[in-house]
């Protein structure tokens, strides 16, 4: 039975056909055709997962036909590209596949690329190379040495037509491509306003400038985003949820910026029974205050100046792709001057509210000529119901076409640079480097039950989610169990796991604290066994730190400056002592140490 990601068409099935471009381009007509296919099917789980890099393949015959598609649904699932091809089955021979962003695996796993060269493709097509250095043309490199055709749209492909279908690629994974150039998350600033330009009456009442069909488009612009960010005056002025409201799949953080902590302490942001909400803060900033919130589950973290760049850049450490900021005109101004929002959304509702104190979408940003006022780029109009949405960038998208030398060529160029230099490793979200690492990693492994009996599980994550109802005698337990063990994605795993931990702590094993790490180091220890090319990389790391980059969670990561126990690198490194014949070697004692 196949995946529902992955669509076979059958051999009666009409071709997908394009019509041919005038000029030179022809030729091109239909390989762009399938491009624009791969980067609209690559978008296809939004909301449904949090944002991660979209891969999207379209499988087509030599007769011009689809066979298959594929699209990643999750971190830590299929590639994209095996899905396809698994569509297609037998008629990717022969066949071309095409790519809206060159394969990305975790680092050292080449399963899209085997995938493809197993199934008999003989030409690939790709929108654009990978944004991340560790993995930018190394899926290329490995299909043309398997005597693929590789064609890569803007350098083997060019033309005003082959620009368009590459700037689409580029669009589908912006969150992506700005957190590789810019070292902040992607970040959007929506908000309404009524044609006066006003975010609120002058008593500070908003419900609602806009209609309902334009904030169903918020709700879909919150489901594509990591967090929502707001600060203290909206959250004392409209007392927001800030959920997605679809029913299930991604829930966004809640981020509320204050400097002062002057906060309610009755607020719906309190409320964690759907998702979390973090606070960020001046360092020192009512204490009593930031106690009251952590009884309720809610995190505090402080900065020493409290500045959104600062923000975003922590933000980005912790793995976020999309920021979407839902705040008022002072918050976004200095987000504006601070360089970190990327991509403006204004719903302009036909209504006009007048007021001399009411308030504007953004505050003072210090200018005082139109000619200082800033462009967007690439503006789009779109009438929603009665509303007009009115987005375009603040910033150029980054370009791209220059290419960055990887680890592997730098070290054919200078075999003094090692690839393994830096005496610590960081590893956290699967498509950093040693992205396969992690836990959510897509590596099943199968592990004996209560009756020894092998079952196989999706990653290490399902499993160790899994674990924590294991011998619990309650139907609810067992279900939960299933429920986890057929979860699509290792994300979806957790959020199973740890809602249901939160909310019934009856149905937790009662020795769980006392065994997570075994049940953890065991999984690792399955999953480091089966894969070579895992050990491989394990092994390669001997001498090195290995630590968890997570910058919230204290126990399995090394947290933000280091405060966390980092039991995940621990693990590993004593794994890797294990394989190496090391039971007591003095260096890693060292690095347990810390």
């Amino acid at each position: 039975m196949k995946m529902a990601l992955s669509f076979s068409v059958g051999a009666n099935s009409s071709p997908i056909m394009c019509k041919a471009i005038n000029g030179n381009s022809h030729s091109y007509a239909q390989d762009l055709s399938y491009i624009r296919r791969a980067a609209q099917i690559s978008d296809k789980s939004a909301g449904f997962t949090s944002p991660h890099p979209n891969f999207g393949c379209v499988i087509a015959t030599r007769l011009e036909e689809v066979a298959g598609e594929g699209y990643l649904y999750a971190q830590g699932t299929k590639p994209a590209e095996l899905l396809a091809v698994e569509a297609a089955g037998e008629r990717s021979r022969g066949a071309t596949a095409y790519l809206n962003m060159e394969p990305g695996d975790c680092h050292g796993d080449h399963t899209a690329v085997s995938a493809l060269v197993q199934a008999g493709i003989t030409r690939a097509v790709v929108g654009i190379r990978h944004p991340l250095q560790h993995l930018r043309g190394n899926a290329i490199r490995a299909l043309r040495s398997q005597s693929l055709q590789v064609d890569v749209l803007g350098e083997d492909m060019k033309s005003k037509h082959v620009e368009e279908a590459r700037k689409e690629c580029l669009l589908v994974n912006l969150p992506l491509i700005y957190r590789a150039t810019s070292r902040v998350p992607f970040s959007v600033l929506k908000y309404a306003m009524t044609l006066d330009g006003k975010i609120a009456a002058s008593s500070g009442h908003a419900a609602w400038i806009s209609s309902k069909l334009s904030r169903n488009r918020v709700f879909e612009l919150r489901g594509r985003s990591d967090a929502i960010i707001v600060g203290g005056n909206t959250m004392r002025r409209d007392d927001p949820r800030l959920t997605a409201r679809h029913g299930g799949g991604h829930m966004p953080i809640r981020i509320v910026m204050s400097q002062t902590l002057d906060l309610p302490e009755e607020a719906n942001l309190w409320d964690l029974s759907e998702v979390s909400t973090i606070v960020v803060t001046q360092r020192g900033a009512r204490r009593s205050f930031q106690k009251f919130l952590a009884s309720k589950g809610v995190e505090v973290v402080e900065f020493d100046i409290l500045n959104p760049r600062d923000v975003m850049e922590y933000f980005h450490d912790r793995g976020y792709l999309s920021i979407l900021w839902e705040c008022g005109g002072t918050l976004a101004a200095s987000a504006i001057s601070s360089g970190v929002i990327h991509k403006v959304f204004a719903f302009i509702a036909p209504k006009i509210i007048g007021g001399k104190n009411a308030p504007s979408p953004v505050g003072e940003l210090g200018m005082v000529e139109m000619s200082q006022a800033l462009n967007l780029i690439d503006v789009c109009f779109e009438q929603i119901g009665p509303d007009m949405l009115i987005s375009g960038f603040l910033q150029p998208i980054p370009d791209l076409t220059p290419t960055i030398p990887s680890e592997d060529e730098t070290f054919a160029i200078d075999p003094t640079v090692s690839h393994f230099e830096s005496s610590i490793i960081f590893f956290y979200k699967t498509w950093d480097p040693y992205g396969a690492f992690s836990n959510f990693s897509p590596h099943p492994i199968q592990m004996p039950d209560e009756d020894g009996n092998y079952a196989t599980w999706s990653s290490v994550e399902h499993y160790y989610q899994a674990s924590k109802f294991v011998g619990v005698s309650n139907p609810l337990a067992l279900d939960c169990i299933e429920k986890i063990k057929l979860a699509k994605s290792p994300e979806e795993a957790a959020r199973m796991g740890r809602l249901t931990q939160r909310q019934h702590p009856n149905l937790v094993r009662s020795d769980w604290e006392s065994v997570k790490i075994d049940v953890m180091y065991r999984a690792l220890k399955c999953k480091f066994s089966i894969y070579p090319h895992l050990n491989s990389m394990l092994l390669s790391t001997a001498g090195s730190v290995l630590v968890e980059a997570s910058p919230h969670d204290l126990f399995w990561g090394g947290g933000r400056e280091g405060e966390g126990l980092n039991y995940l690198g621990r693990l590993l490194m004593q794994l890797r002592s294990e394989f190496l014949g090391e039971s007591s070697a003095a260096s890693e004692n060292n690095c347990l140490a810390l």
